[in-house]
């Protein structure tokens, strides 16, 4: 098995939203923002090889929608999934599966891109089976007010129509040394991907616990539709990550790839932090 670590570029949100009820005076310290408070977020995916398949796990946001909203989340340093790919020898047309976490614009957008006359749209991975979860996906097809905007419809019934989605509806293996979990806190059915290499365990975080800051259980995004839910599976999940030597791979941690978790008198904070390079 071969882990790579694929780069989408990086957007913004705003820091207060990043960091739920706890006060700028207090995250600012932590993680940066700018003159207007946004804060800059990785669109880090992670790329696995085996023997038969390459999974990619999200896809960050890709470039189909229109410049106003481009703007809106300041999208920068993009790359199209040619370029990235062909620094690995290989083209999106190699890709056998692609894992969606979950259906928000940043996870998928990626996974849909313009045809060719740009009169509609086309899958990017034309050859891979899309999983996301069933929950989610009934959700973002029937989407509650607070996350409409987040669900944009060109980013997954095109994949739908090409027949290559498929569901997941509860915790279990996917292929050898790949397994998925269900967490809802953020969103209904968010999946949070499981990968044993070399005897070792690399969670793949999404929008679980996004950065090293956010492992106090009061530090939830405004985004999480259910924040003491959040807590809840966050609480448990940092447990058993300890226990059991987790190694945690950040999608949106601008600074900050990995790190192992170390239990102290405040809590459970991060401990070795590093790059997948060295994982």
């Amino acid at each position: 098995m071969k882990l790579n670590v694929i780069n989408t570029g990086t957007f913004k949100l705003d820091g207060g939203a990043t960091f739920g009820v706890v006060p700028k005076i207090i995250w600012q310290k932590l993680y940066p923002s700018d003159e207007n408070n946004f804060c800059t977020w990785a669109l880090r995916c992670l790329l696995i090889e085996t023997d038969n398949r390459k999974i990619l796990i999200d896809s960050g946001i890709g470039d189909k929608q229109e410049e106003k909203f481009l703007k809106n989340f300041q999208i920068n340093n993009y790359r199209n999934f040619d370029v990235i790919f062909s620094e690995f020898g290989i083209t999106p047309d190699d890709i056998t599966d692609v894992i969606f976490t979950h259906l928000h614009f940043d996870h998928c957008g990626g996974a849909v891109k313009h045809n060719a006359d740009k009169s509609g749209f086309e899958p990017t991975f034309k050859n891979a089976i899309h999983w996301v979860s069933k929950q989610q996906w009934e959700l973002a097809n029937n989407p509650n007010h607070r996350e409409k905007a987040s669900f944009l419809k060109e980013n997954f019934l095109p994949l739908l129509d090409k027949g290559l989605v498929k569901f997941i509806e509860s915790d279990g293996p996917l292929y050898k040394d790949i397994s998925l979990k269900l967490y809802s806190g953020h969103t209904d059915g968010q999946i949070i991907p499981f990968i044993n290499y070399n005897g070792k365990t690399l969670v793949y975080m999404a929008d679980f616990i996004p950065t090293v800051f956010h492992f106090p259980l009061p530090y939830v995004v405004s985004y999480d539709t259910q924040p003491l839910v959040s807590m809840a599976e966050k609480e448990k999940f940092l447990n058993e990550a300890l226990e059991n030597n987790y190694t945690l791979f950040f999608e949106h941690d601008l600074f900050r790839e990995c790190c192992t978790l170390i239990k102290t008198e405040k809590g459970i904070k991060a401990d070795k932090i590093f790059s997948l390079i060295d994982f």
